[in-house]
């Protein structure tokens, strides 16, 4: 079964495995659909999982600020979600 992620009726990512860490699926940067992800400037940090970057979601005119994260390198307890990503801020995760 695959999952996807979806904002704006564009499906911004699509995997058929994902890593679920603190319910969030967490994309593999192979499934993600690149052209609709732009750079943001917005980190967080996280205690045990490290420094957070955001990309801003661009589709049909539309921009969703910061609306996927990802942890270039991610702490040792989160090691596995290196290379992922995740989303947030209306954008849908769907199985099908």
């Amino acid at each position: 079964m695959a999952v996807e992620a979806i904002w704006n009726g564009t499906i911004i990512a699509r995997a058929e495995k994902t890593l679920m860490v603190e319910g969030n699926h967490y994309f593999p940067r192979s499934s993600l659909n690149e052209a609709s992800l732009v750079q943001s400037d917005t980190t967080t940090v996280c205690p045990w999982k490290g420094t957070a970057h955001y990309y801003t979601i661009e589709t049909g005119g539309e921009r969703n600020v910061d609306a996927a994260w990802y942890y270039p390198e991610p702490k040792e307890k989160a090691a596995q979600i290196k290379d992922h990503v995740a989303f947030w801020k209306g954008v849908v995760i769907r199985e099908c």
